[in-house]
């Protein structure tokens, strides 16, 4: 391919409410064409026509990076999304057009420092600015599948990422700043290989974020130095049993359930064309239970890990507040959907606090998320921040249907609900989130009562600002 330059300047379009493309801008209708579509049908570029669908279906302005095939090449595009009011129709502004050749070119000085990364790397992989892998060597050194079966899956269920030396994940710092990182550890899901991985930011035309372009180094654990035991005393050599019976559930079942979860997805979103409305009905309710059997697998993985009697957190300095805002933003779309609002602690609010950043951000989401699920429609979610007595604290409380308090400590049980009729989890996420603050020196706490809605308390220790 002889590549150009990218085309900095919005290529504009319009699409129905039936996802058919009704005006174009002239690259765009190049691409559409050249993939089998035409004016009044439906968009023939199926991570575009996904796109469309997603804004349609949420009602809200969708902006992400995607990569489309332009004949034999792919194109990597930064796409805005805009639902008129009443769904008539989506404004498409479509920018950053760029072959992806030209992003490894000699002649960008990211590119550079990539290739210098790539002295050591095993091998490579790119995300898009949703953090969904968009590419990935030709094999994934260490994985039991194939580089094209990770393309599409969200970066956190390919890699299990781990404390860096200094007890931080070097990868969020570079999501905040907008710079690369190196050596963050991490863990291959899919066989269970340590790797180091390494990236550095992809900025859009837009000057936005754009996504991930990294490394990734294996780790060969040293081997174990002998020890002179007595016959007595031998035991069994070889990991624990749980250890085994998590490690062959997590890789049994996430990747299929993966594989089930993203056509489901594709099918319900019809980028491959118009279905029948009772087989796109299927296919999202489909994709909900695959979601469902995924959290409890995450679930399952958790409970193993802070059941061992070694299990502990690193302590490290967080803002509890800004925690809680990534938490409910986390949130959001599902909060719109059930029509909940989410009223979080106010941008300039901190609350210093001593915790593991990674555990304190899943507390929170299990708490939040647990409030919108049970708030009726049109109620408030309140997320505040509070100090005192050298405690940080984060209060959720609904206005749902509260909880007896014969019932209050049984919801921190293993396995445990409240109502087992209601649609729900596994009834391990209260378990495993009060562990996980406890390990981390804190706690969490309700307070309820029937038709008085619920107020849960997740407390850390406070530290100087």
């Amino acid at each position: 391919m002889t590549e150009e330059p990218p085309i900095r300047a919005a290529v504009l379009a319009l699409v129905d409410a039936e996802g058919r493309l009704v005006e174009a801008g002239a690259r765009l209708l190049e691409l559409n064409d050249r993939a089998g579509g035409r004016i009044g049908a439906p968009i023939a570029v199926p991570p575009l026509a996904r796109l469309v669908h997603l804004a349609q279906r949420l009602g809200v302005v969708v902006s992400r990076g995607i990569v489309v095939a332009d004949g034999d090449d792919d194109m990597s595009v930064w796409v805005r999304a805009e639902p008129a009011p009443g769904g008539d129709f989506v404004r498409l502004a479509i920018s950053g057009w760029h072959p992806r050749a030209t992003w490894r070119s000699d002649g960008d000085a990211a590119a550079r420092a990539q290739a210098f990364a790539l002295s050591d790397a095993d091998w490579t992989w790119e995300t898009d600015a949703a953090l969904r892998l968009t590419y990935a060597g030709a094999r994934a050194a260490g994985a039991e599948a194939d580089a094209a079966d990770l393309i599409g899956q969200p970066f956190a269920s390919v890699f299990a990422l781990a404390e860096g030396a200094a007890g931080t994940l070097p990868i969020l710092g570079a999501l905040a700043m907008r710079t690369g990182f190196e050596d963050q550890p991490a863990t291959l899901r899919q066989g269970g290989q340590a790797v180091l991985l390494s990236a550095i930011v992809r900025i859009d035309a837009g000057g936005g974020f754009a996504g991930l372009s990294g490394t990734a180094r294996m780790v060969v654990p040293p081997a174990p130095a002998p020890e002179r035991v007595a016959a007595s005393d031998a035991q069994p050599a070889g990991p624990r049993l749980d250890d085994v019976f998590a490690a062959r559930l997590d890789r049994a079942l996430r990747r299929p359930l993966g594989r089930i979860i993203a056509n489901a997805e594709s099918i319900h979103a019809q980028s491959e064309g118009p279905l029948r409305q009772d087989y796109v009905s299927y296919a999202a309710d489909i994709a909900s239970a695959g979601r469902h059997l995924m959290a409890l697998v995450d679930d399952l993985v958790d409970l193993q890990a802070v059941e061992r009697p070694d299990f502990v957190v690193a302590p490290d300095a967080i803002d509890l507040a800004d925690v809680a805002r990534r938490a409910a933003g986390l949130l959001a779309v599902r909060a719109a959907n059930a029509r909940v609002r989410i009223d979080r602690p106010a941008l300039d609010e901190t609350l210093p606090a001593s915790g593991d950043f990674r555990r304190a951000l899943q507390i929170l989401v299990n708490l939040v998320g647990n409030a919108v699920r049970y708030s009726p429609a049109d109620a408030v979610v309140w997320v505040r921040a509070s100090a005192q007595d050298g405690v940080a604290a984060i209060i959720v409380a609904d206005q749902g249907k509260g909880i007896a308090l014969a019932d209050q400590a049984r919801i921190f049980e293993k396995f445990e609900r409240v109502d087992t009729a209601e649609p729900g989890g596994s009834g391990l996420g209260l378990y495993i989130a009060r562990r996980l603050a406890q390990a981390m020196g804190g706690d969490i706490t309700v307070d309820s009562a029937p038709g008085q809605g619920a107020r849960f308390t997740f407390t850390l220790p406070a530290r100087e600002g």
